[in-house]
């Protein structure tokens, strides 16, 4: 690749990138090591890659130039936090002249930044990322898989050139459109998510969504707007002129949209119950939990007393089976024993030397430093300085990096192991536990933030259901997308009740009682509180934002849990309820011929709900879910 010094310029450099020939022949090698580059030649942007056997010299591992206005310094550092997995991918245009790949040699290429079309995220299991480049005019290459990362650097790198841009069909595909295009408001460069990184965005709308909202997160309403309808649809259009004007009903094919209020009976009271106090009346003589479910629906309608937390925590968790007997809690705790230490001396073990050519290892361990640092520092198990439940903090997360080596170590979760620690206070036991709470909530932290966009969907399916009017006001003023609801989701309302509410809260949600998207409904709860501050105020986006996240310590739990419940009972003895609602409830799931079947599943939530005081005899109709 010659080229006269004045019209080529180096913008980014990897090595390790292994391009995949698909060679057949067992004489051929199908993988071969070289270097990704963007380059710019006589000022035309390219993405370029090259065999390692042709090159001179030794390239440095990342070099990444800065957008203008940053100052064009360079920038060796690499924090990987969670690295992204990337591949690029490409809907042809058939219509146009195919533009030629440039070409220095067998494998060699060098692609113009204008003929890519669009990106898909793609991983092996082993954790390798890979990119799969086809050009506008159609033009096939060969996989390239980055054995060293870097393809977050990558991103950065051509976001100096193109704009990204999410498929609002597919989380996993983006679109690569120039910068002078009219797709920028749509785009993640506007959002800034590459920019930021996305665990450091999300460490941010944690500790502050305010701040965070008007600090580059505000787009996020069209972001979601943008991933829950196509682009090209008519209501699409309308509604980002005119917010006002209400959506229509055929804007996605095969999408149940709720454009009215359901009409739905009188809402149910609830009672709550009294805490789970009596452990041995519920073990019989070799120690097997007689009656779980029974035992679960106690804990949901009134948590647990404070001295049995320890070991109900330890079976809701999964870290022993219902089922077992004391022995075999003996045997289970020795092996899960000797399992955590086994994953934990692999990262105690590891030198600095060794460290410093594990960027990711390096990347985790800051993250988790940092984030320990700032962890529930207010409760006397965390506070003050060289506390050793501090240091068990750190040592856990460290430990499940080892246990969960594709999802790592992402902020947020440390957040999520305090209260285990605390009410464990053993390190073997708050780790097993964690591994089963992240079973519930591991797709929360992922970088695509797919699970996140559908939990806000469906959030807005049930308030759509539930208070229209409320629906409509917050679509008047750009927040119907709830993006103010993310930190709630994201780590189970953590920051916005005490540390001691959050106990019950979480034990309650642990029994998936009455429907595994409990939670939904707790948020519904809480802004169903809150209808009457938000309509009957001057309220628009920035002091909506405002007045939800001051809410935080304000909340009464036991309120909020009493409102969820009804709202349950009252969205499942509507007769009419809308297909969507159903299908978030759990009362329905979908089926392999396009149709959605009743669950099967009767007995449980039908004997909790006989409990309410009110609403029972209307429930015998409906098909309601039960847990094994």
């Amino acid at each position: 690749m010659e080229q006269n010094v004045e019209d080529y310029k180096l913008i980014f450099e990897k090595e390790g990138v292994y391009l995949h020939t698909n060679a057949k022949r067992n004489n051929q090698d199908t993988s071969k090591p070289g270097f990704i580059r963007v380059v710019e030649r006589a000022g035309v942007p390219a993405l370029e890659w090259s065999p390692l056997e042709d090159e001179g010299r030794s390239a440095p591992a990342v070099l990444y130039t800065k957008k203008d206005g940053e100052g064009g310094e360079e920038d060796t550092n690499f924090d990987p936090g969670y690295e992204p997995d990337w591949a690029v991918i490409s809907t042809v245009k058939k219509d146009r002249e195919p533009v030629p790949v440039r070409d220095s040699g067998q494998w060699s290429f060098s692609l113009p930044l204008s003929e890519l079309y669009s990106l898909r995220r793609a991983r092996f299991s082993l954790g390798r990322n890979f990119l799969v480049l086809t050009s506008r005019g159609g033009h096939p290459l060969p996989p390239l898989h980055f054995h060293r990362g870097g393809t977050r650097e990558l991103l950065r790198a051509l976001q100096r050139y193109i704009i990204l841009d999410q498929s609002p069909v597919d989380g996993r595909l983006f679109l690569a459109y120039p910068h002078d295009s009219g797709a920028l408001s749509q785009s993640f460069d506007k959002l800034q998510l590459f920019d930021d990184g996305g665990t450091d965005l999300v460490s941010r709308f944690i500790q502050d969504p305010y701040a965070t909202t008007f600090g580059g997160f505000s787009k996020v309403t069209n972001f979601f707007k943008a991933a829950l309808r196509p682009p090209e649809s008519p209501a699409h259009s309308r509604s980002s002129l005119d917010p006002s004007l209400p959506p229509q009903s055929d804007d996605e094919p095969g999408f149940e949209l709720i454009t009215c209020g359901v009409e739905l009976g009188p809402r149910p009271q609830v009672t709550r119950g009294r805490p789970l106090d009596n452990w041995e009346e519920f073990l019989d003589a070799e120690g097997r939990v007689k009656d779980p479910q029974r035992l679960k629906k106690i804990v949901f309608r009134g948590g647990i007393t404070p001295s049995l937390r320890k070991e109900v925590w330890k079976f809701l968790l999964g870290f022993y089976p219902w089922s077992s007997t004391t022995k075999e809690r003996e045997d289970i705790l020795r092996v899960k024993t000797d399992e955590y230490f086994r994953m934990k001396v692999q990262w105690k073990s590891v030198s600095e030397e060794q460290e410093m050519r594990n960027s990711l290892l390096r990347g985790y361990r800051s993250l988790i430093e940092r984030d320990v640092s700032r962890t529930d520092r207010h409760n006397t198990f965390f506070s003050g300085n060289d506390n050793p439940g501090l240091t068990l903090l750190h040592d856990v997360l460290m430990t499940y990096c080892m246990y969960n080596f594709d999802l790592g170590y992402v902020q947020g979760m440390s957040d999520l192991l305090s209260p285990l620690l605390f009410v464990t206070q053993n390190e073997v036991e708050s780790f097993w536990c964690l591994t089963g709470f992240m079973e519930l909530v591991n797709q929360n932290f992922e970088e695509s933030q797919e699970a996140m966009k559908q939990q806000l969907l469906q959030l807005s399916i049930l308030l759509r259901a539930l208070d229209p009017e409320l629906c409509d006001f917050l679509d008047s003023q750009d927040s119907g997308s709830l993006c103010f609801c993310f930190r709630w989701l994201l780590i189970w309302f953590k920051r916005e009740f005490s540390f001691e509410d959050i106990l019950t809260l979480w034990e309650v949600l642990w029994t998936r009682l009455p429907c595994d998207n409990f939670h939904l409904l707790i948020a519904c709860s809480i802004l169903q509180s809150q209808r009457g501050e938000l309509i009957g105020s001057d309220h628009d986006f920035n002091t909506i934002l405002k007045h939800i996240n001051e809410l935080t310590m304000k909340l009464d739990l036991q309120s909020v849990l009493l409102g969820a419940e009804a709202i349950y009972l009252q969205l499942i003895q509507c007769k009419e309820l809308p297909l969507k609602v159903q299908q978030v409830l759990g009362l329905y799931v979908p089926s392999s011929s396009e149709e959605d079947s009743p669950n099967s599943q009767t007995s449980e939530t039908t004997q909790l709900l006989s409990q309410s005081e009110a609403g029972a005899a209307s429930c015998s109709s409906v098909h309601i879910p039960t847990y094994p």
